[in-house]
């Protein structure tokens, strides 16, 4: 069975910002964690084309609702290239497979008597793309998400009978493991104790959608639609892509990652739509916090947007990577801070485990003929040795759990006390008596093995600068054989050749 993680799919209004970028990068390392032990992965990202919101910025721009999407899908699909983003499947609600399964949902769900036609009534936030309960003074209310007023709508839509699934669902996020953080299964539990309603799937004033079969000028509301791109994905690629394809082929996911101005439609809405189709709910909904920038939100009035496309060609992958990853705990908001970021890369990167390697590879060169050292056996009383098995035991407990910036901490940590065990065993002062040679041999290659184990652990958080490890020390261990058994200690092939060292990340400067 495969392990199916999906990032949102991203409304096409614009191209990617900031948050985007991090949620995708967040399932990006977990995909690839979980590939590293061993799992079939099934990455989806892709991008939510159809609805009111999209209709009107196309119209505003001249040109047609298609145009446009094609236009932001393509930065999409090209950003998440640049990112080194390992997807699986990249889907656009616009494609014909996906309106097949739109379709054929649509169908289940009627089957069970969910839908039924009547009137809705409330005030609307277009960007949202979502009814807002009953807000005071509504004419001047304004959404807090998008700071736009409201508008009111009086239409005949059909229903999806929500409140039939009030029981079924207060079940379902009072499971301890279905929506994380605690935080937010709070809130959902929260709204679903007031009681569920009824929500429209259908609009009549939307052109730019999905048409509802045997009801002219209906399309289905885009929340409807685009919570399927999920299911459409998985056999997206296939020329007979259905809906019971993508069933028998991957779902349920493992895991959606959203953020949590989302989680409603994840947590409630989209469960009961699939008990109504007959079809498994996903195992956990992760809702992971917003991004500040310098403790204010980010915003075009204000001038503080962090342009991703920027960060990239200016810093790389691996630094904007690890700042994300490491200093934002999952689940909570994080703050993007200049000065921080600079800080951060430069202590964690560049001076604990850049210049680890760099040294000890320099040490090992020049006084073992550009080699590993060549030690017979290794002392049984070896102290890096029990950090490295504890911090290997650790990292893989925090991924489990999706607690990244944990994970993260587990390999800083390891590079930390190897550069304290360094430090206090001083080598180069050792060996200036050729008796220690013996001594000075073993803390090389104690040195050299646990950083070999950092590279492996930075695998799924930061491939580039592991890859950059690897090429100097990947080539003398037996790589072979699977991920978790290269993480053994002792797999350092004495005696073997060092490439020359150069360094793997540069320093940043702070402007």
């Amino acid at each position: 069975m495969s392990f199916v993680i999906t990032t949102p799919l991203y409304y096409v209004n614009d191209k990617p910002h900031l948050g985007s970028v991090y949620t995708t990068i967040i399932c990006d390392s977990i995909a690839r964690y979980k590939r590293l032990v061993g799992e079939e992965v099934i990455f989806i990202t892709g991008v939510d084309e159809h609805g009111l919101k999209i209709q009107r910025t196309a119209n505003e721009k001249g040109i047609e609702p298609k145009t446009h999407c094609d236009e932001i899908s393509k930065i999409f699909n090209f950003n998440w290239k640049s990112w080194d983003i390992s997807f699986d499947k990249f889907i656009r609600t616009s494609s014909k497979n996906h309106e097949l399964v739109v379709n054929e949902f649509y169908e289940r769900v009627k089957k069970s008597d969910d839908i039924y036609m009547g009137v809705q009534k409330g005030w609307y936030c277009v960007g949202c793309e979502e009814f807002k309960d009953n807000p005071e003074n509504s004419s001047t209310y304004k959404c807090p998400i998008h700071q736009k007023s409201l508008e009111w709508k009086n239409e005949e839509n059909l229903f999806f009978k929500l409140s039939k699934y009030q029981e079924q669902i207060e079940k379902i996020i009072n499971e301890p493991n279905f929506i994380e953080p605690i935080e937010r299964r709070n809130e959902i539990i929260n709204f679903v104790s007031r009681g569920l309603k009824d929500f429209s799937i259908s609009r009549t004033n939307v052109s730019w959608g999905i048409p509802v079969p045997d009801h002219d000028k209906h399309t289905f509301y885009v929340w409807f639609d685009a919570l399927l791109g999920y299911v459409s994905a998985i056999s997206s690629s296939e020329a007979d892509c259905s809906l019971e394809k993508s069933i028998n082929e991957g779902w349920p996911a493992d895991i959606h990652l959203i953020g949590k101005d989302i989680l409603r439609f994840h947590a409630v809405y989209w469960p009961a739509m699939l008990i109504s189709a007959g079809m498994k709910i996903p195992k956990k909904v992760l809702g992971h916090g917003f991004l500040t920038r310098e403790g204010q939100k980010m915003g075009k009035s204000l001038g503080n947007v962090l342009d991703p496309d920027l960060l990239l060609s200016k810093y790389g992958n691996d630094p904007v990577r690890w700042y994300l990853i490491k200093d934002i705990s999952l689940g909570n908001d994080g703050d993007f801070q200049d000065k921080r970021f600079v800080d951060i890369i430069n202590n964690d990167l560049a001076n604990t485990i850049g210049n680890l390697l760099n040294r000890t590879s320099s040490m090992s060169r020049k006084w073992f003929d550009n080699k590993v050292p060549n030690i017979q056996k290794i002392s049984s009383e070896n102290k890096l040795e029990n950090f490295a098995k504890c911090a290997v035991e650790n990292y893989i407990l925090k991924f489990d759990n999706y607690k990244l910036d944990l994970a993260a901490n587990e390999v800083l940590s390891l590079a930390i006390n190897t550069n304290l065990y360094l430090n206090d065993n001083q080598p180069w002062i050792l060996i200036k008596d050729k008796n220690n040679l013996p001594i000075v041999e073993e803390i090389i290659y104690n040195v050299l093995e646990s950083t070999r184990i950092i590279g492996l652990l930075l695998q799924p958080l930061l491939p580039e600068l592991s890859s950059k490890i690897n090429e100097q020390l990947g080539s003398i261990y037996k790589k072979e054989i699977p991920w978790e058994q290269q993480l053994r200690w002792g797999l350092l092939i004495s005696n073997s050749s060092l490439p020359k060292p150069t360094p793997i990340i540069n320093k940043l400067e702070y402007e």
